[in-house]
C-alpha cells in the first residue's frame, strides 16, 4: 500500500519549494503568533528570533507549517511533533530512571502529515550548519544523515510487532557506544555522568530556591526566573493555589497519591525558549519535607500551529493535547505529566521542572558530530512517528534506495534559503523601527 502511494505522490516531488504567489508575510505571521503573549515579552521573543536565521526559523513553526501545507503528502498522517527541529530532542530520565534520547518539546503536537516533520528537521540541520560556518556539502551531508536515518529505521519498525515498536527506546548509552568523535564522546559522558548524580536538593533546590525566610521560597534569577511585584505576586500564588486541584486530578490515582505528600510552597514566572517566549509560564516548588524538594514546570498550551491545516484536534484543553502528544510520540513520558485550566480560560501542561535533561549544544558541534547527531535525531523521529503511525507503510512509500533522501535534502536547502530571506525582512522591520525588540544581555 505504502508503495502505490508513489503514484499519486512521488518521492522526487518533495524536492521542490517554491513560495506561493500568496504566500502570507513573514511579519504578519509573526505578529499572528505573538497574539495572547504577555505584551512585555514580545520584544524578547523578537530580540531572540533576530540573532541568527536558525534562531528565528526556531520561532517561526507557525511560518513553516502554513508553507508545508502546500507540499505534497503521501496523506498519510501520525502524531506529528509539530515544532520538529533539532533543538527539539535532547537526553532525559524515565521514571525508571535509564537516559534515553528522545523528542523532549511537543508543545505543537497535532495528528498530521508525517512528511511535515521530517522536512522541518531536515531543515533545521542546514541552517545549523550554516550558522556553525559550516561548508554547504556539509549542511547536505547533516540533512541527508538525519534523512536517511529516518528511512532505515522507519524499515525497521515496519518489521517489528506493534507491542516491540512501543517498548522501544534509544538508550543513551548505546548511542555513547557508536558515536565516532572521540572528544564530543568524552564530553557527552561527563555530562551524563554529572546529571546522574545530580539530585533535587543537593544541586537543584540550591540553585532554584532559598530557605533564607520563613518558609523556602523559589530564587529571582530575572530575567529567567522572577517574582511579579507585590499584588501580581500574591495572585500568582493565588491562582497556582485554587487550580492546583485542576492539575491533580488530570493525574492518574497512583501519581495522585504520591503528589499528595508534597505541599506547595511558592511561584514565580518563568521565560522559556524562542517559540515560547512571552507564553505564560511558571516554577511551582513543592516540599514533602524539610529537605525533600519538588520542582514543577508550568506550560501554557496554545492551539498548535499546525490546527488550521490539519484539523482541529479533538481535546478540548491544549494542556491535554500535549499530554497526549508526549505519551504518543515519546519512549517514556514525565512522571507528573498533567495539565490544568487557568485564569481567562487559558490551558497549561505541567511536567517536572529538570529530571536528568540533557540539551544538546549545537554551536559546540563540529560537521562530523552534526551528521552523527542527525542520524540520532532521524532514528527518533521514525520511532515517535512508528508508535502512533503505520510504520510499514510508510517505509514502503519510502523504499530502499535515497530517492526521498536526496529530494529532502533538496528542500531542506532551499527552504533553509526562505528563512534566511525571512530572516533579513525581520532584521529590516527591526532597523526600521517596525518593531519593538529586546537583545538580551548575552545572546
Amino acid at each position: 500500500m505504502g508503495k502505490s502511494l508513489r503514484d499519486k505522490c512521488p518521492r522526487e516531488s518533495h524536492a521542490a519549494w517554491r513560495p506561493a504567489a500568496d504566500r502570507p508575510d513573514p511579519l504578519a505571521l509573526l505578529e499572528e503568533s505573538n497574539k495572547g503573549r504577555m505584551p512585555h515579552l514580545v520584544p524578547v521573543r523578537h530580540g531572540r528570533m533576530l540573532h541568527s536565521p536558525f534562531t528565528f526559523y526556531r520561532g517561526a513553526a507557525l511560518n513553516m507549517a502554513a508553507d508545508l501545507a502546500g507540499t505534497p503528502s503521501t496523506g498519510l498522517r501520525v502524531q506529528a511533533c509539530g515544532d520538529c527541529h533539532l533543538c527539539n530532542f535532547g537526553a532525559y530520565a524515565t521514571p525508571e530512571r535509564r537516559v534515553i534520547f528522545d523528542l523532549n518539546d511537543l508543545d505543537e503536537t497535532l495528528p498530521a502529515p508525517w512528511e511535515w516533520d521530517v522536512k522541518r528537521l531536515a531543515a533545521s540541520f542546514v541552517l545549523a550548519c550554516r550558522d556553525n560556518g559550516f561548508r554547504e556539502d556539509a549542511a547536505r551531508d547533516a540533512a541527508l544523515s538525519c534523512v536517511r536515518s529516518y528511512r532505515e529505521r522507519m524499515a525497521e519498525y515496519g518489521d517489528m510487532r506493534v507491542l516491540d515498536v512501543w517498548y522501544a527506546s534509544i538508550d543513551v548509552e548505546k548511542l555513547l557506544a557508536v558515536i565516532d568523535d572521540r572528544e564530543a564522546s568524552r564530553r557527552l559522558r561527563k555530562r551524563l555522568a554529572k546529571a546522574r548524580e545530580r539530585s533535587v536538593l543537593e544541586h537543584d533546590f540550591p540553585e532554584l530556591a532559598t530557605d533564607a525566610g520563613p518558609a523556602p521560597t523559589i530564587r529571582d534569577n530575572p530575567p529567567l526566573i522572577f517574582h511579579p511585584p507585590d499584588r501580581a505576586r500574591e495572585e500568582l500564588m493565588a491562582s497556582a493555589e485554587k487550580h492546583f486541584a485542576g492539575y491533580r486530578a488530570s493525574l492518574r490515582e497512583d501519581r495522585r497519591l504520591l503528589l499528595d505528600r508534597f505541599v506547595l510552597k511558592d511561584a514565580a514566572a518563568k521565560v522559556v525558549g524562542v517559540g515560547s517566549v512571552g507564553t505564560y509560564c511558571a516554577v511551582l516548588l513543592l516540599m514533602a519535607g524539610e529537605h525533600d524538594p519538588l520542582f514543577l514546570q508550568v506550560k501554557q498550551a496554545r492551539p498548535s500551529v499546525l490546527e488550521p491545516y490539519a484539523g482541529k484536534d479533538p481535546h478540548a484543553n491544549h494542556g491535554e493535547r500535549v499530554v497526549h502528544g508526549c505519551r504518543m510520540l515519546q519512549s517514556a513520558s514525565d512522571t507528573f505529566l498533567g495539565w490544568v485550566k487557568g485564569e481567562a480560560g487559558r490551558h497549561y501542561y505541567v511536567r517536572q521542572l529538570r529530571d536528568m535533561k540533557i540539551k544538546p549544544v549545537v554551536e559546540a558541534f563540529t560537521p562530523g558530530v552534526m551528521v552523527q547527531y542527525a542520524d540520532f535525531c532521524g532514528w527518533a523521529l521514525a520511532h515517535a512517528h512508528a508508535r502512533s503511525g503505520e510504520p510499514a507503510a510508510i517505509s514502503g512509500y519510502l523504499g530502499k534506495g535515497d530517492k526521498f533522501d536526496e529530494a529532502v535534502a533538496d528542500f531542506a536547502a532551499a527552504y533553509a534559503d526562505q528563512s534566511e530571506r525571512d530572516h533579513e525582512i525581520l532584521v529590516k522591520a527591526a532597523r526600521a523601527g517596525k518593531l519593538e525588540v529586546v537583545v538580551e544581555e548575552g545572546r
